[in-house]
């Protein structure tokens, strides 16, 4: 058993202690492939909910700040998460994130890059687009909906794959990708809403 499978193990049991946790749409998790599971950020405990859903294991982005901390870091790094300076171009995570999808595992991104204080999608950063338009890469949208609150009920729905290679030869093709990508997590966001008011 690796660290990482007693990390999910850990956090499943935390979630259903504290939450009751609903998952659609695992079918569309591909079960080989490099994938990019990009999904809407409303929460710290956003990685390990990605994780525990996830059947496959999810590799992190995670700010550089947290591998600073001691005991923390290691911890952080030996679930398979990686630093990424914020607000800069950080060429060694990009080719950590690379590696990971080139070697056919499961890559996580947060899109928005930092979490909604209101709970609306924000924009996406490029960078999601630049690994979705690699060949061979299969892009998973995913909408985190509900709440964390203590009991309450917090659900994450993994969207159709979408192959975006095709945008590679476009001009400004990460960030077109990009904007598919957030489209996507955008309507399942919209349809759990639609589901709540019925």
């Amino acid at each position: 058993m690796t660290l990482y499978d007693i990390g999910k193990g850990l956090f499943k049991g935390y979630f259903k202690l504290f939450n009751r946790i609903e998952v659609e749409g695992l079918e569309n998790v591909p079960v080989s492939k490099g994938v990019l599971l990009c999904s809407n950020h409303i929460n710290n405990l956003d990685p390990p909910l990605v994780g525990v859903a996830c059947p496959r294991q999810v590799h992190f982005m995670a700010k550089a700040e947290l591998f600073d901390i001691p005991v923390l870091g290691a911890a952080v790094r030996n679930v398979g998460a990686f630093p990424v300076k914020r607000g800069m171009g950080d060429k060694q995570a990009l080719r950590s994130g690379m590696e990971i999808l080139s070697n056919e595992g499961v890559l996580g991104l947060f899109p928005e890059g930092t979490r909604s204080k209101t709970g609306k999608l924000g924009k996406g950063l490029s960078g999601a687009g630049f690994f979705a338009v690699r060949p061979g890469v299969l892009v998973v949208p995913c909408a985190i909906t509900g709440s964390y609150k203590p009991f309450q009920t917090v659900k994450i729905t993994f969207g159709n794959p979408m192959d975006l290679s095709l945008l590679k030869e476009e001009k400004g093709a990460a960030k077109k990708a990009t904007e598919v990508i957030m489209n996507e997590i955008q309507e399942l966001l919209d349809k759990e809403a639609q589901k709540d008011l019925k």
